[in-house]
């Protein structure tokens, strides 16, 4: 890994060799083509100027793909930096420095997940990618110029299979379920190796054998976890199709030492839990040892986002500890069969292990806020991101782990505190403050009167500059960023609707959001700067200098909108608490709120060092193997069935 002072002496030299060429180009007597043609006066500019051109012409086509992956990485470095306020690393050393790597990512937030790992990592990725989402313009072009590897995925030539049907659990000795058809056309619409999908569900199900129109038998294995439905039901049918071509590209790309990107949930989803993986990393993982003899690591990705669909949001990534295929279950993977499929089932649990020890997973969206409360309360002083991650996820497997002690009846002072640590949210979120906020409250604990309270607290001082702020980001927050910023948010929900309208996994299709505000932004600010740049040269005296130099100011002053708009917007939400104190009844239910923290805080801390013993190392280590913890809660899962 690259030490943030080796990271910070190469931007200074980086600095100093600009500078460099800057100073010898604006003094003309040290600049060195200007000597050159001084010196040979037969010489002309253009002459230069032409060689110039051909040798950068002569690198750009050999060094084609390395120098656009660079400048893809260059551009989305800046687009973070515009739609997120933060982006933290946790784990980077658990990166290879060298040789071949597959990352696996949960898929939080369509391809803002790629573009996130892609600016993070420092190997070059080359991402599997939807052939569907490979065939949009903008989102396709992009993946080209990284190198990306389109797939076809059976989801998304779904179709629906004619009539109703009805599950019957089989006993045989290939582990299959008949299914009964009413209405049906098994034998012309289905062919073995097909999966077909119950309508409203994500799980699919491979086709066995298929007897006659009304009758087949299916992989029973898939239905572990399923409740069958008992009455005829209407289902999808999802037709085999044939990867060789994808896996002998990634095979080629891993014995040459490259890098591959998967996100083998196979889905862009808002749940706060993994979705079942697919099966491919684990066939790209044992093909690659059978075929090339590469054991090859499988770092899991962890992509946590806080409020990720909206302007300026956190992201905190990180890198867990890299897993390896078995060996000296190789044999068992080429025999194929049911072997096979045992083989690539083991990794798949390993994989799934890894990849939740990044990520704080939870039953719902409600719990995931609680815990975040809960987590703020406990530990109020400062912590770095990689503190936060394993806190956050102590507080989330306990919660799970204390369910499973009570069978899933929490006893009543539980739940009282659960209720009191939701109720503070809920009234902060009513009052628009933070929790950050409410210990600088006890500064003001006595209830004094408006007038006192606008005085002592300089708010003159503020309001002034909170105003200067946002009149600093008037001009290119309204002319630049705000007519965008208005068409993104609408043309977001448009595509969020459509997205939740056809997926099976989504929840409310916030992951989706920022993608198309991205996408749309991409289009639409450089348009901007074109009409603007427009409306300058025809209804301006200005010179085409002039003009020219406007036009490359855009993205400055733009960037330096949001910028002055964001500093203007932290003040104003600073300011809020001061603002709203004038008032006596927010005033009341501000000043009770430091009180009513520091209960709670002393409550939630006293509840954790009471039931801490039991839910063991969790409460006890101070440093925990989050991948070994995931294995082994998995398998006291397993061996309680």
């Amino acid at each position: 890994m690259t030490s943030p002072a080796r990271t910070r002496n190469d931007f200074a030299k980086t600095q100093l060799v600009v500078f460099y060429v800057i100073l010898l180009l604006a003094i003309d007597s040290i600049n060195p083509v200007k000597i050159f043609l001084h010196v040979f006066p037969n010489i002309q500019p253009w002459h230069v100027a032409f060689t110039s051109i051909v040798l950068m012409t002569y690198v750009f086509i050999t060094e084609m793909k390395q120098m656009l992956y660079f400048s893809v990485k260059i551009f989305f470095h800046s687009i973070l930096s515009i739609f997120f306020r933060e982006v933290s690393i946790v784990g980077k050393q658990n990166i290879p420095h060298y040789g071949p790597v597959i990352f696996t990512g949960n898929h939080a937030n369509q391809f803002i997940d790629s573009v996130v790992m892609l600016c993070t990592c420092q190997r070059t990725i080359s991402y599997l990618i939807a052939e569907k989402s490979y065939n949009r313009r903008i989102i396709g072009d992009i993946a080209w110029a990284m190198g990306a590897v389109p797939v076809k995925r059976a989801q998304d030539a779904a179709m629906t299979g004619k009539g109703k049907i009805c599950f019957e659990k089989g006993s045989d000795a290939e582990n299959a379920c008949v299914v009964n058809g009413h209405g049906t056309k098994f034998l012309s619409e289905l062919k073995v190796k097909d999966k077909i999908r119950v309508a409203g569900t994500s799980i699919s199900i491979k086709v066995i054998s298929i007897e006659s129109d009304t009758l087949m038998n299916i992989d029973a294995s898939a239905l572990a976890e399923v409740e069958l439905p008992s009455e005829p039901v209407s289902y999808d049918i999802l037709h085999w199709i044939d990867q060789k071509v994808v896996y002998e590209k990634v095979l080629s790309k891993l014995a040459s030492g490259g890098t591959i990107g998967i996100f083998p949930e196979g889905g862009s989803h808002d749940r706060t839990d993994l979705l079942p993986l697919k099966v491919g990393v684990a066939l790209i993982a044992y093909s690659a040892l059978e075929k090339d003899g590469l054991s090859i690591p499988i770092v899991p990705v962890g992509l946590n986002y806080f409020r990720g669909h909206r302007f300026r949001g956190r992201v905190t990534v990180e890198y867990g500890k890299p897993i390896y295929a078995d060996p000296t279950k190789l044999s068992d993977f080429v025999k194929g069969g049911e072997a096979k499929r045992i083989v690539c089932n083991e990794v798949l649990e390993r994989i799934t292990d890894s990849m939740r020890s990044v990520i704080v997973s939870a039953p719902d969206y409600q719990t995931l806020k609680l815990i975040h409360t809960a987590r703020r309360l406990y530990r109020s002083k400062y912590m770095s991101s990689w503190e936060k991650q394993d806190l956050s996820r102590r507080f989330a497997e306990g919660y799970k782990r204390l369910l499973t002690i009570v069978n899933g009846n929490p006893p009543k002072e539980w739940l009282q505190l659960q209720t009191r640590i939701q109720d503070y949210q809920k009234e902060l979120d009513d009052l628009g403050i933070r929790d950050y906020q409410v210990p600088s409250l006890l500064e003001e604990k006595d209830e004094t009167s408006g007038d006192v309270a606008l005085r002592e607290m300089r708010l003159p001082f503020r309001i002034a500059e909170t105003i200067l702020l946002l009149l600093v980001s008037a001009f290119p927050a309204l002319f630049l960023n705000l007519p965008v910023g208005i068409i993104a948010r609408y043309w977001a929900l448009h595509r969020r609707e459509k997205a939740l309208a056809e997926s099976k996994v989504k929840v409310k299709g916030m992951d989706v959001m920022l993608s198309e505000k991205v996408i749309l932004c991409i289009v639409l600010v450089p348009s901007l700067w074109v009409f603007y740049g427009l409306l300058l040269y025809l209804f301006t005296d200005w010179d085409l200098p002039t003009i020219a130099l406007a036009f490359w100011s855009f993205p400055l002053f733009s960037y330096m909108g949001i910028v002055t708009t964001e500093a203007g917007m932290v003040d104003l939400k600073d300011l809020k608490p001061v603002l709203i104190r004038i008032f006596p009844s927010t005033r009341r239910r501000l000043l009770a709120l430091p009180d009513i923290r520091r209960e709670l805080q002393k409550d939630l801390r006293e509840f954790v060092r009471a039931i801490g013993p039991s839910l063991g190392e969790l409460y006890t280590d101070k440093t925990l193997n989050w991948a070994d913890f995931q294995q082994n809660l998995r398998q006291e899962k397993e061996k309680s069935l």
